[in-house]
């Protein structure tokens, strides 16, 4: 199975594309920030962290087999500015599972972006990849997170408490799903 869609992918707002070194500079500032690290595994990041993780992610915008992971760029379409980035993993692939995610500079929270862009990360993946299921996971106190996949209609599947050390506490996680069939009912596909 090989999913390469023609980029770059337009929702009302937003161009979702592939990576550029020049982007490098806007990733970094939000990755450079601890109200966004908080909840993701790395802590905030240098320039030269985000130089080198923008530079591996610019060749990975196709879903080629287990475990490949499509990383875009979220860019306004005006005006033309990266404001986050957004990501597709193909976890099992006989099982047709992905896993969805999204991290958004804070000074765009609360204004539907992140929702309009994983609602394209859904249709992608259900209409584009053929996947049976989509997952989104986060840490349970990230209420933001976790309203916008009750927005796209995921159902929290899951909540595991304690069950692991994160940044030197107990980690609280949230685990949202949702299936094809109830992806096409609720599209009217």
């Amino acid at each position: 199975m090989v999913y390469a869609p023609h980029y770059p992918i337009e929702t009302e707002r937003l161009r979702l594309r592939p990576f550029t070194r020049g982007d490098v500079d806007a990733v970094f500032a939000y990755r450079q920030r601890e109200d966004v690290a908080q909840y993701l595994f790395d802590g905030p990041m240098s320039h030269e962290s985000v130089t080198e993780v923008v530079q591996q992610r610019i060749g990975q915008y196709e879903l080629d087999g287990e475990g490949a992971k499509v990383f875009l760029a979220a860019e306004l379409k005006e005006p033309q500015r990266v404001i986050g980035e957004v990501s597709l993993i193909l976890r099992d692939a006989p099982a047709r599972q992905a896993e969805i995610g999204y991290i958004f500079h804070p000074e765009f929270h609360g204004r539907g972006y992140a929702t309009e862009a994983a609602r394209m990360l859904l249709e992608m993946g259900f209409e584009g990849a053929g996947m049976h299921r989509i997952y989104a996971r986060c840490d349970a106190r990230n209420a933001g997170s976790w309203k916008v996949m009750e927005r796209l209609g995921m159902r929290r599947e899951a909540h595991f408490r304690e069950h692991a050390l994160f940044k030197g506490a107990w980690d609280e996680e949230f685990v949202y799903a949702l299936l094809e069939g109830e992806w096409r009912d609720r599209a009217g596909r």
